[in-house]
């Protein structure tokens, strides 16, 4: 925020440790069975389905689901095979020729010593891209893959989005509040590819070849099997939702008490829940300390549309003493609803395209510029 607003103070009112729901039972009431599923002889792989038209969103959603579907996908394809160098392909390799299961190996290698500055560079946490390469480098769909993609840029690029895709996939899982936008995963992509030897301008090619092949989607199956990760994983968590909706007061005097300590003019902003919180105790609670409300990926409008926020109910219009309304969302993110078309001049809604198929969507606003600068454009 100190980069398009180098004056303003913030302040943080986290509720989530003292007041967030927990799973009493430790989480008995959720069947589960199995973890994520993989690629290649190991893993289960669902229906072949090819994408189209698709975009990159589309694809990363797959990946998401399998980080090495599309390693999978080219291996089983025998893509490349054409030159005898595939499977069912008769050219021997060459004299001092890597294997094929080499080849992918030793492209791996080249990232020995430069994960950490890669992962810092695209604000993913750097132990999880490290425990991708270490994971990828031990899988078994390499060797498919290595024989079937002769091409050293594509194969490095095919490489570089399976071990984006793993880190991402795992910070999902870990419910992390923040995950990078789908510029930052792009550049991590590029510059991992860069290092394992494909030109940075190659990466669009690289996308747009991967977008032309089918992909595996994975089948229904893989979700049942994946249904504790992805409850635990949903932004924000179902439990959180419910219990403020049936005992919200603690939390909205949580905010009150926040906005009472600091020097007006305050900026109240909140995401997802957070903005439902925000918007409910400035319903009940007028503050003329509070400027401006920011709702970022919030479920508010939805909630009063629906009969379902405590505080004001269908159709019932805003109260004159709400301050200002900036709410931003993301087309993609399933969690952020608009206000301007229930409150007429009350709601400015403002788009921003975090390039992340959901859930990600939904923790990607705080790496995306777009954000920031339509707040600070507003801040009074």
């Amino acid at each position: 925020m100190r980069q398009f607003a180098p004056d303003v103070r913030t302040a943080s009112c986290y509720w989530g440790g003292e007041l967030g729901a927990r799973l009493g039972a430790g989480g008995l009431s959720v069947p589960h069975t199995g973890g994520r599923s993989r690629g290649g002889p190991d893993g289960e792989i669902g229906t072949a389905e090819a994408i189209g038209p698709a975009d990159g969103t589309e694809l990363w959603a797959d990946l998401y689901r399998d980080p090495l579907a599309e390693l999978a996908a080219a291996a089983g394809s025998g893509a490349g095979s054409g030159s005898g160098s595939g499977p069912g392909g008769s050219a021997e390799l060459p004299l001092g020729a890597a294997l094929p299961a080499e080849r992918p190996r030793a492209l791996l290698c080249a990232l020995d010593g430069h994960v950490g500055d890669i992962a810092r560079g695209a604000g993913l946490p750097a132990p999880y891209l490290a425990a991708a390469v270490t994971e990828l480098a031990a899988s078994a769909v390499l060797s498919g893959a290595g024989a079937a993609v002769p091409d050293e840029e594509e194969l490095a690029r095919l490489l570089a989005r399976a071990l984006v895709a793993a880190a991402l996939a795992a910070l999902l899982d870990a419910d992390a509040p923040v995950v990078p936008d789908g510029a930052a995963r792009d550049a991590a992509v590029a510059a991992l590819a860069a290092r394992m030897g494909a030109r940075p301008e190659g990466s669009e090619r690289g996308l747009g070849a991967a977008l032309a092949r089918p992909v595996l989607r994975i089948a229904s199956h893989q979700v049942v099997r994946r249904r504790r990760a992805l409850t635990e994983a949903a932004h924000p968590a179902a439990a959180d939702v419910m219990l403020y909706l049936a005992h919200g007061e603690p939390l909205r005097r949580r905010l009150r008490e926040a906005v009472e300590e600091l020097e007006p003019p305050v900026v109240v902003i909140g995401h997802s829940l957070g903005g439902i919180i925000a918007l409910d105790a400035l319903i009940a609670s007028p503050s003329p300390r509070v400027a401006l409300l920011v709702t970022v990926g919030s479920q508010a409008p939805f909630l009063y549309e629906s009969g379902a926020l405590p505080g004001l109910v269908h159709p019932e219009p805003l109260p004159e003493h709400l301050p200002d309304w900036l709410n931003v969302y993301d087309r993609r993110d399933l969690l952020g609803y608009v206000g301007a078309p229930l409150f007429p001049g009350r709601v400015t809604d403002v788009e921003v395209d975090n390039r992340q198929p959901f859930p990600a969507a939904h923790s990607a606003y705080w790496t995306n510029p777009a954000v920031y600068r339509a707040i600070a454009a507003r801040l009074p």
